[in-house]
């Protein structure tokens, strides 16, 4: 067996059920509450100030999109292309999760008292991030698309199955994709998404430092559980952080993914953001986009340290710092 081989069964042998179930939970939970965000912000990301075809609508800020949208579809409109971002989220959160914290395990060679370094967590964070994209590109396409389907009402109205434009849903639109537009359709804005990944290994390796220097101020051990608020604190603290150093690629992602626009690739995209609207184009959606990842990022990661301690040890996570016990290791 290779050395390669050797070292992904050893890291096999610390994946654990729990953490993918927690992880699902988490995104599923945070994408029900906040998906309407979701869609403005991917509407804001691919409007170049120009109308692209007679479809493209224009909005003048957040509560004039979120009130457009509502007019014209009802809750529904707020709530288009759902489906793929529960099931993207969720599976992107439990995999992410799973598959951390397996490495993270394989590190501490099973002990999970051991205390990694900043570049440990980031590694680890970073090769759980490629893996779960390389599932889930296909399904944030989707999303996407069906975010920026514009009429709604059309898909359910029309019969016809030939416009590879029109989508009745999530399985439609990886159908049609694919029909038309093979693999590389359906892993458009992966590329950009790589380069993602950095968000989740800053975001992971600033939460784990700043969960370890806090149990280090109390004299604990560095995976002692927490409370609510810390946790809360802390998820916020390095959502910002990473959001605040990665946000061009998702405007990057979301135009080459966008149905309605055709790009030569992301420097096609840079080169043309950059001439037309400048470096302010690669922040477009920043507004409903922080507005919806930092309480995202809250939930999802208190929801998944209640539902991990609940799985492993059979309780919820106390709403108060808890007195040291034996932790687990966690994104």
């Amino acid at each position: 067996m290779t050395s390669d081989g050797g070292r992904w069964l050893a890291v096999f042998s610390h994946v654990k059920w729990q953490h993918l179930a927690a992880g699902v939970s988490g995104g599923v939970l945070s994408t029900v509450v906040l998906h309407p965000l979701d869609l403005i912000k991917i509407r804001f990301q691919v409007n170049e100030g120009v109308s692209v075809g007679a479809q493209r609508p224009q909005y003048t800020g957040l509560m004039n999109a979120a009130v457009s949208i509502f007019k014209q579809s009802g809750i529904r409109g707020l709530y288009q292309g759902v489906t793929p971002n529960l099931w993207g989220a969720g599976a992107s959160w439990g995999l992410y999760f799973l598959g951390y914290n397996a490495l993270k395990a394989h590190r501490q060679n099973g002990n999970l008292d051991v205390a990694l370094s900043a570049p440990v967590h980031m590694i680890a964070a970073a090769e759980a991030g490629l893996f779960t994209l390389l599932l889930t590109n296909p399904i944030w396409v989707a999303k996407t698309r069906l975010c920026l389907q514009y009429d709604q009402s059309l898909a359910t109205r029309v019969i016809s199955h030939s416009d590879p434009k029109l989508y009745r849903g999530m399985f439609d639109c990886l159908y049609k994709t694919y029909k038309f537009e093979g693999i590389r359709g359906l892993y458009k804005g992966f590329l950009p998404g790589v380069f993602g990944v950095s968000h989740g290994a800053l975001q992971f390796m600033a939460y784990e430092e700043l969960k370890k220097l806090y149990n280090g101020y109390l004299g604990q051990m560095p995976n002692a559980k927490l409370g609510t608020t810390e946790y809360l604190c802390f998820a916020a603290l390095s959502k910002i952080f990473a959001a605040s150093i990665t946000y061009p690629y998702q405007v990057i992602r979301a135009r080459l993914q966008d149905q309605h626009r055709h790009y030569n690739g992301a420097m096609d995209v840079i080169g043309q953001t950059v001439r037309r609207e400048g470096v302010r184009g690669f922040y477009k959606g920043l507004v409903p986009g922080v507005l919806r990842v930092i309480p995202a990022c809250c939930i999802t990661f208190v929801v998944y340290e209640h539902v991990i301690e609940f799985l492993m040890n059979g309780s919820f996570v106390k709403n108060s710092v808890p007195e040291p016990e034996s932790p687990y290791a966690r994104t």
